[in-house]
């Protein structure tokens, strides 16, 4: 891969709107390059395929959520927990995640068959599963959080999260509990993190970190 990062940088946001609008199945070279308004040639002088442009889209992906979580280390630990849980919520009414979220699904469904996408899911599953750890752990050490074993509560909360997220996606927005991924954070943070905060320790409120999300999307 070669060129300016300007072109990288639209090329991926492109990936990003094609996976939306396109799902990933039936996704071209010429979809990507129509939504990011550049040509087939100029993609492919950057990506010789479309699959390392798509390995190339979920470092970002992935790369983009590390440099998020590096700006909170220093906020609260409970903010920081609340924080994690919330991103993984999103409504019915949120089309374009809905879309994306398919689609990265689709790609994930194709870890067991392509190695360089398997890489880049354990790279996420890992990035994930340790952020949940440390904040736990700092949570410990700092006396806001009861002893527990950071790892393990580490990937309970990951697998709740990701099958939540799953079962949203795959069954649509019918379901008579609306926004699933928002039930299962409700009650993680009921059944999970409340018991565990410390005496005095009060953490934000679920809609109060949904709405800093949704100010810092807004300035990003």
């Amino acid at each position: 891969m070669s060129g300016t990062a300007t072109d990288d940088d639209e090329i991926l946001d492109g990936v990003y709107r094609a996976l939306c609008n396109h799902g990933y199945a039936d996704l071209t070279m010429q979809d990507i390059a129509d939504e990011c308004e550049k040509s087939t040639s100029l993609l492919h002088y950057h990506y010789d395929t479309k699959d390392d442009l798509l390995v190339a889209f979920l470092d970002g992906i992935i790369t983009d959520y590390e440099q998020r979580l590096a700006g909170e280390t220093e906020r609260p630990p409970e903010q920081r927990l609340v924080t994690f849980l919330a991103r993984f919520v999103f409504e019915p009414s949120e089309g374009h995640r809905e879309s994306f979220h398919l689609a990265l699904l689709e790609m994930r469904s194709q870890g067991p068959f392509d190695e360089r996408i398997r890489d880049r899911l354990e790279r996420s599953d890992t990035v994930l599963r340790e952020t949940a750890a440390e904040i736990l752990r700092d949570g410990v050490e700092t006396g806001v959080f009861d002893p527990v074993d950071p790892d393990r509560t580490a990937a309970l909360l990951v697998a709740a999260l990701d099958g939540a997220r799953t079962r949203q996606i795959t069954l649509g927005d019918g379901q008579p509990d609306g926004s699933y991924t928002r039930v299962v954070v409700e009650e993680l943070l009921a059944q999970v993190v409340d018991p565990l905060l410390g005496a005095g320790v009060d953490r934000p409120t679920l809609d109060t970190v949904l709405g800093d999300l949704e100010r810092d999307e807004e300035r990003s």
